[in-house]
């Protein structure tokens, strides 16, 4: 497994480039024994043990983000390291790991006759999950017609079960202004000092408390039931937030009034919060009113090919998902960690205090391909993956070879867990 890890985050895999990894994948699926393995159109590499007619599916995007200021990296982010129990390199915790844990785990399967009758095994190496997360399950599932009967997400877990996350959306703010010389602004309308305003009550927005007296209130609502029914799964995947991200205008020239400005909203969503209502969020700001046409509130939308040339286009919405405590598919997950690990989760020596001061069975900071498979699709989905998720995209990377183990024997003992 830690060659194989070491041998995938060798080259380069961002968004959009991930050839070299999937080849790579697809070499060592086949090499420990896959009944088939294949790459779709859109680039994802998938393998397959057994050949039932019901999926059990593990999921690990294999593109990853590049790796930011080299000066912020102590060693080689593509060479990487290895010494007794780390390996370090871009993308081996966020996610590469996981996808070498679900190949071994499937080989373990298959050679100690672990698959269920009925049943067959997919482990997928995902792309462009950076770029757009669960676009790569969107196309799986309506072009290449696969609908698992459940997928394990095997993004970095801290060593616990991820049962749900926060959902997330791009906003983008556009304001019209009219331009005029510099020397004389009265004579236009900039559209900078319009968004000025509307930045300030979206600030406000995620700022604010929810009290009766407070003119907007913040997202800090949804966690109380006055306003939200989904009040209890809100609490467990924390409440939304919104900031922004960019910022963009034109002007004629710096002597110039800015005659137009844009911005885009990074929006995580909790429980009980749509697209449609974030967006009506934002328009119903008193600043919004105030400009009236002036102003656009729209959703970001993808249209980037894979590294194969699909276009694949979708709209920048990524729901909200959490799977049900007592769902077949969480205590199936519980039951073949505790039967292996016990009741708490493990680690190296250096992670176990933090591990274990948190909950076996939690959640996602981050966003995962879920958003699709069960944001979008209704796929039960749950999280059990190696690697710390304050590693992904962090400069001087590194994952825990333990973390590879652990996760390869959950997996190759869960299909027996849940069929059972």
């Amino acid at each position: 497994m830690t060659r194989f890890l070491r041998a995938i985050v060798k080259n380069p895999g961002e968004s959009c480039d991930e050839k070299a990894h999937v080849e790579t994948i697809a070499a060592e699926m086949k090499q420990v024994g896959f009944d088939e393995v294949k790459i779709d159109a859109q680039g994802n590499v998938m393998g397959f043990m057994g050949n039932g007619d019901k999926i059990i599916a593990f999921d690990a995007h294999i593109d990853t983000v590049g790796i930011g200021n080299p000066d912020n990296w102590s060693f080689d982010p593509y060479e990487g390291y290895e010494n007794e129990t780390e390996i370090g390199g871009r993308g081996v915790s966020d996610q590469c790991g996981g996808i070498v844990s679900a190949v071994y785990g499937a080989k373990i399967m298959k050679e100690q006759q672990l698959i269920p009758e009925g049943y067959k095994i997919m482990v997928a190496g995902t792309v462009q999950e950076e770029d757009c997360d669960g676009l790569c399950w969107q196309y799986m599932i309506n072009e290449d017609k696969i609908r698992p009967e459940f997928v394990v997400s095997t993004g970095p877990t801290d060593g616990g079960i991820y049962r749900g996350q926060r959902g997330r959306m791009e906003i983008r703010v556009d304001v019209k202004g009219v331009s005029c010389h510099g020397s004389a602004p009265e004579r236009g309308d900039n559209a900078i000092y319009k968004m000025a305003d509307i930045l300030q009550d979206i600030r406000a927005l995620n700022e604010n408390d929810d009290a009766d007296e407070t003119p907007i209130k913040g997202l800090v609502k949804m966690l109380n039931p006055k306003y939200n029914p989904d009040y209890e799964e809100a609490r467990f995947l924390g409440r939304g937030t919104v900031t922004a991200s960019q910022i963009f205008y034109t002007s004629p020239s710096r002597c110039a009034v800015a005659d137009s400005c844009a911005v885009s909203l990074d929006r995580r969503m909790t429980f009980g919060e749509t697209w449609e209502s974030c967006l009506d969020e934002i328009r119903a700001l008193p600043s919004v009113q105030k400009y009236g046409d002036d102003v656009q509130v729209s959703m970001y939308r993808y249209d980037r090919p894979s590294y194969t040339g699909c276009v694949y286009e979708i709209e920048c919405y990524f729901p909200t998902w959490a799977i049900p405590k007592d769902h077949a598919v969480t205590k199936a997950l519980e039951s073949a960690y505790k039967g292996l690990y016990g009741e708490q989760r493990i680690g190296t020596a250096d992670t176990l205090s933090m591990r274990q001061a948190r909950p076996l069975t939690d959640k996602w900071t981050f966003s995962t391909n879920g958003v699709s498979i069960m944001g979008r699709n209704n796929i039960p989905c749950i999280g059990f993956g190696p690697g710390a998720e304050a590693q992904a995209h962090a400069p001087n990377e590194m994952t825990w070879k333990q973390d590879l183990v652990t996760c390869a024997a959950v997996y190759a003992a869960l299909p027996l867990s849940y069929s059972l």
